[in-house]
């Protein structure tokens, strides 16, 4: 069976409201990468999963998971 990392980043964004380019610049990278992680094209380093982990205070597994692949 093959697994996704899927998020709930733009969830988490939305709820702290925040765009996707202020969240960019707390964290150090841009828009368009912020948007590539909400719609799954992108999956994120380690330390950048960690990072937004810290940034949310939430542990990681509340932001991102692995889920069966469609």
């Amino acid at each position: 069976m093959k697994y996704q990392v899927v998020n709930r980043l733009r969830e988490l964004r939305q709820e702290h409201g925040l765009t996707q380019e202020q969240l960019g610049h707390e964290l150090g990278v841009t828009r368009h990468t912020i948007l590539a992680l909400e719609v799954g094209r992108y999956v994120p380093s380690i330390e950048l999963a960690l990072r937004l982990a810290a940034f949310f205070g939430r542990p990681l597994e509340e932001i991102f998971w692995l889920a069966p692949a469609e």
